[in-house]
């Protein structure tokens, strides 16, 4: 996202709260951008030091997401931009969902919390735009834009899902041989209906946030 943001801004800055994120980050070299270590809940800016803030998948993360919002709106200069995604709700996203429900009825995983920060946890409109607003922001618009996951096999499903699952990983890992192939059967069953010929093509749907 830095790369795109840099070719039509004057500066960009781009933040993680995992260092090693920010690390590989550094590594691109993406032009007119700086990368800093911070927590959305804290930034590390003054403010009205930024025109615009754009978040991709982030706040729905945060373990105090008003907070995240405020701090979003403190340090934006006054009719600054605000955009970010999240996704809608679980069902709504097939391409996420193949192991949790599998893990759910083999009590190897609690279902979730919708009060718990969470992959799904900022997934509606009704629940967005009243947070939003809350945190001093106007003019928000909340609109679905619809997203296709591809996967090549299987096999390159399951490497996917798994590198941006941690807990999903370890999970797995923790199982002997024979639970694991069962595991993972039950979830690409889950999966078939999307099978094309080289490979799956899964939906997905997300909500794309702006505001003022």
């Amino acid at each position: 996202m830095a790369a795109v943001l840099a070719s039509r801004v004057a500066r960009v800055i781009s933040t993680d709260l995992s260092p090693a994120m920010v690390a590989a980050a550094r590594r691109r070299e993406i032009p007119k951008t700086e990368h800093r270590v911070m927590d959305m809940q804290a930034i590390d800016l003054e403010d009205a030091s930024v025109d615009a803030v754009v978040c991709r998948f982030g706040y729905m993360l945060a373990p105090d997401r008003a907070r995240a919002l405020r701090e979003t709106r403190r340090v934006l200069r006054p009719g600054g931009r605000l955009a970010f995604s999240t996704w809608a709700p679980a069902n709504r996203n097939p391409w996420a969902t193949a192991y949790g429900p599998v893990l759910i009825e083999r009590g190897l995983q609690e279902p979730p919390n919708p009060d718990e920060p969470g992959q799904f946890s900022f997934s509606a409109a009704e629940q967005i735009e009243p947070a939003v607003r809350a945190s001093g922001f106007e003019e928000v618009v909340v609109e679905e834009v619809g997203v296709e996951s591809r996967f090549d096999s299987w096999s390159d499903y399951r490497h996917v899902i798994t590198s941006l699952a941690a807990s999903l990983r370890a999970t797995l890992e923790q199982l002997d041989e024979h639970a694991r192939a069962e595991i993972d059967e039950a979830a690409q069953a889950r999966i078939e209906g999307f099978r094309v010929q080289d490979g799956y093509v899964i939906p997905g749907v997300a909500l794309v946030t702006s505001a003022r």
